[in-house]
């Protein structure tokens, strides 16, 4: 049996004719959440994965095998609930509510752009129709969230190796009320200043009286 304990995520680094030319191994979202297990490649060879503790495998990470030898992981396809918006009866913010109930009760989630997956779970389809959302099983691979301080959750990268830090962004011109501004009226007018021109004082001397 061929050990394996590293994993690069997504390949990152790896030239794309190396990736073309690795096994492959077929995993679904059981094996792949846990960090010890067998497998058979492409190849037919037998892996023993003996990753650390709490790494979530991925679709497109790469294992690196005692030999140096790399296998890419493929999401193997599986069964489960599609959950989509109802344009008849509700709104794509359903989906929103929806992910919110299910991460309440700790389910695992697929979180998508137009539709969410879940594992097969007849009370929760019941659920999320009740809440007029349409539910169909399928069978697709399965990449749910793994929680932003997941050990082997992947953050996405940038091309240039940028960050996200942002210049400070200066504080508006504090709005000075006059007194005939009334608090929470509509801006969508432009406030007027006139410029006011000084007024010359003339000062006469004080001359003392004669007696």
């Amino acid at each position: 049996m061929l050990q394996v304990s590293k994993i690069m995520p997504q390949g990152a680094g790896l030239a794309p004719v190396l990736l073309k030319r690795a096994a492959t191994v077929e995993l679904d979202w059981d094996i792949r959440q846990k960090s010890r297990f067998e497998a058979t490649d492409s190849l037919g060879r037998q892996l023993g994965i003996f990753l650390p503790r709490g790494t979530l495998v991925r679709g497109g990470d790469v294992l690196i095998a005692e030999d140096g030898s790399m296998v890419k992981v493929i999401s193997a396809p599986q069964t489960v609930l599609r959950i989509t918006a109802c344009a008849t009866h509700g709104s794509p913010f359903d989906l929103t509510r929806a992910a919110y109930h299910l991460g309440n009760r700790h389910v695992p989630i697929e979180l998508k752009p137009d539709h969410l997956k879940i594992e097969p779970d007849h009370v929760l389809a019941d659920m999320l129709r009740s809440m007029h959302l349409i539910v169909n099983e399928v069978s697709e691979s399965f990449e749910p969230e793994g929680g932003a301080y997941s050990a082997g959750g992947h953050g996405h990268a940038h091309e240039g190796g940028h960050s996200h830090a942002h210049a400070p962004v200066a504080a508006p011109a504090p709005h000075v009320h006059g007194p005939d501004c009334k608090h929470g009226h509509d801006h969508g007018h432009e406030h007027t200043h006139h410029e006011v021109q000084p007024v010359a004082i003339q000062i006469h001397p004080h001359k003392p009286h004669s007696h």
